[in-house]
C-alpha cells in the first residue's frame, strides 16, 4: 500500500478525534504500538469521523464507508489519491471538499520567542474545560461535539486537546485538536495533522490562533513527528495568511465529503445575487432547512420573502409583516418607548430633549452623569455615554443631530449591558453587552491593536463588527489617558469604546440560562405593553442572575445571529409558520 504525502483540519467547523479505530481494524489507543500499518483506517470524532482514504486500497470499500455516515454528523475522507475516480461512484452523495491542505515540515520550525500575554495555553483537563470549547464552536457556527467526548479523550495518545484560557477570568478563549498519525495508523510518513482550529470571536488578546497552531507544532515536533497537515477553506485568507506567516505551504491533497445540511454551503454555493447578512441569513437557512420557499428581494438591504403551503412572509432581517407599523414606530422612537414602558410600571431612566444650552447644563447638573442620544437611530450611532461636562454635552448633541433632529439627553445608570430576545411574548435568549477593549503586547500600538482587533471581529460577524476610530473612540482613549500611537503595556487591557453595541466592535455573552426570573417577567410584559412580536430589549442590570433593572430601549429588528447557540433563528420561523415546528 503506498501512503500519499497529505492532509487535515478546518478552521471552520468542529471537531475532535476518539481513542479508537473502526473500519477493518479497532484497535484501542493505549494497546497501539505505532509500528503495524493499518487498513481502512476511520476514528470517531463526536462531530463526525475521519477517514483516512489512502489506507482503503478499494475505492468501494471507502464510498460505503461514507455511505454510513450517522445522521447529524460530519464525516471527512482526507488523503484521497483519486477523487475523480471515488466521486464518479457517486456523484448525487459526494462533494469535493473545497479546501486548500497545508504543509509545515517540523525541521524547518522555529519556535517564537514572545510568550502569551494575558492568556495560558494547556492540555484540556476537565469538563468545564470542554464546556468553555463547546461555547467557542457554538460561536463559530461550527458542529458541535459533546463535553463528555471532549473529556474522555484528554489523554488519548492518538489526539491531543489544547485549549488557551484567559488568565483573569479563567475563560476558554480558544481550542485546537492535534491527531498523530503515528498512534492512528502507523504512518510510515511518520505526520501528524492539526483539526479544529477556533478562537473565541470576541477574544481581545492579539496572535491566540497562532499560538494554538505553534503549540501543536512544538508537541508534534518533540513526539518527533515530521510534519503537520491542516485543510483550511480556500477563501480564508486570513487563516491562510497566519499558515504561510507560520511557513505551511500548500500540498496537492484532496477531501471528499458528503452532501449533508451540515455541508450544504459548500457544494450549493450562494444563490445568484445572493449576499444577505448574517442577520437575514441564519433565518433564511432555517426557512430553507423546514422546505419553505425563499425568495431574495433585496440582498443588500436584508429583505427576503418566506412562502409556506399558499402563504406568504415578507420579512427584513427579524423585521417582519407581523409586526404592526404603530408597535414599531414606538420602538423606532427612544422616547416614545420610553413613555410606553413607563405606563407599564416598569422602570426607565429620566430623560428629557435637548434644547437650549442652559437646559441641557440643568439636566446634567440634576444627574451628574448622562447619556446623549438621537431619538431615532441604532447600531449606537450618535450615542456618546457618560457625559460630566456641558463642553462634552454639547459636542454630543451636535454629533447626535446628524443622525435626528430630536436628540435626548437620558439620566446614566451604572450596571451591566443586557439585551433580551422575545419572539412571541416568550423571553428566547439573553446576553450581557461589553464595550469593545484591545489587550496589549508591549509592541503595538493604541492604532494598530484596534485595527487588528476589527479585523477579528469583522471576521466573525460577517463584516458587522467593526471599532470606528472617530471621535467618540478618541474620547475613551484620552479619559484613559491614552493615544491611538502609545504601545499599550503587555497584557493592560483598555476599553477604546463605552456603548456595548456590536456594530461598534462590543462583544456578547449569552446568560440566558442565568437571567434572574424578575428580568424574563419584565421583559414580557415589555413586550406586551409595545404590542410586538419580535424585539430586543436594552436594559441595564447589576447582574443577569439577579433581580433589578432599567429599560434603555427596544429595538424591533434584534440581530437573532448574536444570539447562537440560542434557538432565536428557529422560533422567529416558528412565529411566521408554527405549523412548520418539528421539520427537520
Amino acid at each position: 500500500m503506498t501512503y500519499a504525502r497529505v492532509k487535515p483540519h478546518r478552521l471552520e467547523r468542529a471537531a475532535s478525534a476518539s481513542l479508537r479505530h473502526t473500519g477493518r481494524h479497532t484497535v484501542d489507543d493505549d494497546a497501539d504500538d505505532g509500528t503495524t500499518p493499518r487498513r481502512d483506517v476511520v476514528i470517531d470524532c463526536g462531530w463526525g469521523r475521519l477517514i483516512f482514504a489512502h489506507t482503503f486500497d478499494d475505492l468501494d470499500r471507502l464510498v460505503g464507508t461514507l455511505r454510513q455516515e450517522a445522521p447529524g454528523t460530519r464525516d471527512i475522507a482526507f488523503y484521497l489519491q483519486d477523487p475523480h475516480v471515488a466521486l464518479a461512484q457517486a456523484p448525487q452523495e459526494l462533494f469535493l471538499d473545497p479546501s486548500h491542505t497545508f504543509r509545515l515540515w517540523l525541521t524547518d520550525y522555529r519556535p517564537s520567542r514572545r510568550r502569551p500575554k494575558g492568556y495560558t495555553v494547556r492540555r484540556l483537563r476537565t469538563r468545564e474545560d470542554a464546556e468553555g470549547v463547546q461555547r467557542i464552536y457554538a460561536r463559530r457556527r461550527m458542529v458541535p461535539v459533546s463535553a463528555s467526548f471532549l473529556v474522555a479523550t484528554r489523554n488519548s495518545r492518538l489526539l491531543t486537546h489544547f485549549i488557551a484560557c484567559d488568565e483573569s477570568t479563567g475563560e476558554v478563549i480558544g481550542a485546537v485538536t492535534a491527531v498523530d498519525h503515528a498512534h492512528a495508523f502507523a504512518d510510515p510518513e511518520n505526520g501528524s495533522s492539526l483539526w479544529c482550529l477556533a478562537v473565541d470571536p470576541q477574544a481581545s488578546f492579539p496572535g491566540v490562533g497562532e499560538t494554538l497552531v505553534r503549540t501543536v507544532a512544538e508537541h508534534m515536533q518533540a513526539r518527533g513527528r515530521a510534519f503537520v497537515d491542516l485543510s483550511v477553506l480556500h477563501d480564508n485568507e486570513t487563516a491562510i495568511a497566519l499558515y504561510e506567516k507560520l511557513n505551511f505551504r500548500r500540498i496537492p491533497a484532496f477531501a471528499l465529503k458528503t452532501k449533508n445540511p451540515i455541508n450544504e454551503r459548500l457544494f450549493m454555493g450562494p444563490e445568484p445575487g445572493e449576499q444577505l447578512n448574517p442577520y437575514a441569513t441564519i433565518i433564511v437557512n432555517e426557512a430553507r432547512r423546514r422546505g419553505i420557499g425563499v425568495d431574495i428581494l433585496d440582498a443588500e438591504a436584508g429583505y427576503f420573502c418566506l412562502t409556506w403551503g399558499g402563504r406568504s412572509v415578507v420579512c427584513r432581517e427579524s423585521l417582519s409583516e407581523l409586526t404592526s407599523a404603530i408597535a414599531m414606530s414606538r420602538c423606532d422612537d427612544k422616547a416614545v418607548t420610553r413613555r410606553v414602558l413607563e405606563r407599564a410600571s416598569l422602570k426607565v431612566p429620566a430623560q428629557a430633549v435637548a434644547g437650549e444650552p442652559e437646559e441641557n447644563a440643568r439636566f446634567l447638573e440634576t444627574h451628574g452623569r448622562i447619556v446623549v442620544k438621537p431619538a431615532r437611530g441604532e447600531q449606537g450611532r450618535g450615542i456618546t455615554v457618560d457625559i460630566r461636562d456641558a463642553e462634552t454635552m454639547e459636542r454630543a448633541i451636535a454629533a447626535a443631530r446628524q443622525h435626528c433632529d430630536t436628540v435626548l439627553l437620558e439620566q446614566f445608570c451604572e450596571g451591566q449591558d443586557l439585551r433580551i430576545i422575545v419572539i412571541d411574548k416568550k423571553v428566547v435568549a439573553a446576553a450581557v453587552r461589553r464595550p469593545a477593549e484591545v489587550t496589549g503586547d508591549g509592541t503595538h500600538s493604541v492604532r494598530e491593536l484596534i485595527e487588528a482587533q476589527t479585523r477579528r471581529r469583522a471576521a466573525a460577524t460577517g463584516g458587522e463588527s467593526r471599532i470606528p476610530m472617530d471621535a467618540e473612540t478618541e474620547r475613551c482613549l484620552a479619559a484613559a489617558g491614552k493615544g491611538y500611537d502609545d504601545i499599550l503595556p503587555a497584557g493592560e487591557v483598555l476599553a477604546v469604546r463605552k456603548t456595548a453595541n456590536l456594530h461598534t466592535g462590543g462583544t456578547i455573552h449569552d446568560v440566558t440560562d442565568a437571567l434572574h426570573p424578575e428580568l424574563v417577567e419584565v421583559a414580557t410584559v415589555a413586550a406586551r405593553a409595545l404590542d410586538i412580536p419580535v424585539v430586543g430589549f436594552d436594559l441595564l442590570v447589576e447582574a443577569p442572575e439577579r433581580p433589578g433593572h432599567v429599560f434603555i430601549e427596544a429595538n424591533e429588528r434584534p440581530g437573532l445571529a448574536n444570539h447562537e447557540p440560542q434557538p432565536t433563528a428557529e422560533r422567529f420561523v416558528d412565529l411566521l409558520f408554527p405549523q412548520t415546528r418539528g421539520i427537520l
